[in-house]
């Protein structure tokens, strides 16, 4: 296998440029094997070989500085520079990362996981480079789904000022995770029509510098003039007039001339863009048909691109998807808003049946959220179905234009708590802590599929804003008995005991109510309590617990810091000193890869652990 030379980084510049080809065939048959074991991103890998080739084969590693937005199509960079070997562990716990990152090598540049990022931290290794006095080549790529982020405009606003190099390579496979939307996505499909010479502008600007005496001059007043060089080539107009040079667009499954223009890029005096067009999931005929499956996929059938794993139970967003529907039945002032995850947040059967009332506003957290305070302040009621670590994003937004307004807006957040194998990036620890310390903010968590659909029926007809967080995978369908009506800032009792009482949020209830089985068995019977509103907090639970309870445990799959552990400390301290609180959460760290099962375990939050800090207090 050509595959076999590469061992370190820059081992690519050993390989005849003939063999290419076989070696782009040789990743993806590596990738597709790998991935159909283990899971993982594979059509958004699978679209980007070639690029990355092109790409380590004009530079060098690790003094050149690559950084991927989002970074999920970065396998291929992976394997080029040594790591292959290790892809046996691919999203476990202390094994490859899915994601680039700085302390697995030192050729990732830049810890990623989340979109729209990469042209700001290339602008600022720029900058780095030339106060620092720096040669080295930096180089950020970013998909055109990652365009529909206003970080990246930002970023692209900065750099049109720059005088040095910076290449920004624009991948364009006309996908985000799902089809992309907006202006942008427009702007870009006319471009791929446009009858397009490449490298055009650059090649003019040459020829007229060549002539004696009054050559520069002509390029100066061409570049001020609307009829101007940049008119050469129609495609490209909007980057051009931002002050980019732009360059495409090229073939991105063509290595010869994406390495063309590449050098050609490198000799640019300014921010430079490289437009690509590539196919994501190329190579692979169910991840060419399927992209969105395939973005993020379990282990699969290699022959017929099936699941591994049977459906099993239904999902949390199973359940959001079906009670979304019914309610766009019911009532036809709810409206649903996504931030390019139709598929992801169970949202795609409310938008076949409801497009009117539907928005996917592209990758922009921070605009969904402010575009809701406008629907719900017109007079509808606006659902924001987002993953719990994409949310951070648009916390000012929380903050300014939803609560200190109070508006009526739903936050359907999954994927709450540890999500496993995406990592610290994705893991949604944090919603507890920073939801909670919002005004007008009500909080929820449902301990089961049922209350799932019975807090989104509750939180529609609510005032003010409303979050209901949910964990990733099957849904719990325990506890189908206790299903007492949801009642504003009301806990509900699972089972009452004595002496100790364990009040879990959400998906702890189902860890909590394993551990009292486990428990009675040792005759020993705690009380549990299922929090369910985590702001405003049930202090009547709290005044009732203390008149039976010498000690209260409270358990969260969210940080400690700021989180439902600590709201019930501050409340005891002041109102029943006397009653010790012992909080379950997870400490100041990030979450790395895992099983969910197994990092649970790790950080005591399983049901043994409970059981055991329960029996150390019982007595």
């Amino acid at each position: 296998m050509i595959l076999d030379q590469i061992k370190q980084p820059n081992d690519i510049h050993k390989i005849p440029l003939d063999q290419f080809p076989e070696m782009a065939k040789e990743i993806r048959t590596f990738l597709i094997e790998t991935v159909s074991k283990l899971g993982g991103h594979l059509a958004s890998n699978l679209g980007a070989v070639e690029l990355t080739m092109a790409l380590h084969n004009v530079l060098n590693f690790p003094e050149d500085k690559l950084i991927w937005d989002v970074g999920h199509q970065a396998y291929t960079h992976k394997i080029l520079t040594g790591r292959r070997d290790e892809f046996v562990n691919l999203r476990k716990e202390h094994g490859l990362s899915g994601f680039p990152k700085r302390s697995e090598s030192d050729c990732d540049s830049f810890d990623t996981g989340h979109s729209s990022t990469s042209l700001s931290a290339g602008l600022g290794y720029v900058k780095a480079r030339e106060l620092t006095g720096g040669s080295y080549h930096v180089v950020s790529v970013i998909g055109d789904g990652a365009l529909t982020g206003g970080m990246a405009y930002e970023a692209l606003n900065n750099a049109s000022a720059l005088k040095s190099n910076f290449i920004i390579v624009l991948n364009d496979n006309t996908m985000s995770i799902s089809k992309n939307v907006g202006g942008m996505s427009a702007y870009l499909g006319n471009i791929r029509t446009a009858e397009v010479y490449t490298g055009l502008k650059i090649h003019v600007t040459k020829t007229l510098k060549k002539i004696p005496r009054v050559g520069e001059s002509m390029v100066r007043a061409a570049h001020n003039t609307k009829s101007g060089i940049k008119q050469l080539v129609i495609p490209g107009m909007l980057f051009e007039n931002m002050g980019l040079t732009y360059l495409g667009p090229v073939d991105g499954h063509n290595m010869r001339q994406m390495m063309k223009l590449f050098n050609e890029a490198k000799r640019v005096e300014g921010p430079v863009i490289v437009h690509v067009l590539t196919q994501k999931g190329r190579g692979y005929e169910p991840a060419v048909r399927h992209p969105d499956r395939f973005h993020g996929t379990a282990a699969f059938d290699i022959k017929t691109g099936l699941p591994l794993k049977k459906q099993g139970k239904a999902n949390y967003t199973d359940i959001f998807s079906t009670v979304m529907r019914k309610l766009g039945d019911r009532e036809p002032k709810v409206a649903a808003i996504t931030a390019a995850m139709p598929t992801g947040t169970g949202l795609k059967r409310f938008a076949n049946m409801f497009p009117d009332r539907f928005f996917d506003v592209g990758i922009a957290e921070a605009h969904a959220v402010t575009f809701a305070a406008g629907l719900a302040l017109g007079g509808m009621i606006p659902i924001v179905a987002v993953y719990s670590s994409f949310l951070q994003r648009a916390f000012d937004q929380l903050i300014h234009d939803i609560c200190m307004q109070n508006v009526h807006v739903v936050f359907a957040i999954d994927r709450a708590g540890l999500v496993g194998s995406d990592g610290e990036t994705h893991q949604g620890c944090f919603d507890l802590s920073y939801l909670s310390m919002m005004p007008n903010m009500t909080v929820m968590a449902p301990k089961n599929k049922w209350e799932l659909s019975d807090m989104i029926k509750f939180a529609i007809y609510q005032e003010g804003p409303v979050a209901i967080r949910y964990p990733r995978g099957e849904a719990y369908d325990g506890l189908e008995e206790c299903r007492s009506p949801v009642e504003p800032g009301k806990s509900e009792e699972i089972h009452k005991g004595s002496q100790v009482a364990v009040l879990a949020v959400g998906s702890m209830v189902e860890m909590a109510e394993y551990a009292w089985q486990k428990l009675t068995e040792e005759a020993i019977h705690p009380t549990v309590i299922n929090a369910r509103f985590v702001k405003p907090l049930d202090t009547d639970c709290l005044d009732y617990l203390v008149k039976e309870h010498h000690t209260v445990i409270t358990v969260e799959e969210n940080v400690r810091s700021g989180g439902f552990g600590q709201q019930v400390t501050d409340y005891m301290q002041k109102h029943h000193p006397q009653t010790a609180v012992h909080i379950l959460a997870i400490e100041d760290c990030f979450v790395q890869q895992g099983n969910v099962a197994d990092l649970r375990r790790n950080l005591g939050l399983d049901g043994d652990s409970i059981a055991s800090v329960v029996k150390e207090y019982w007595k």
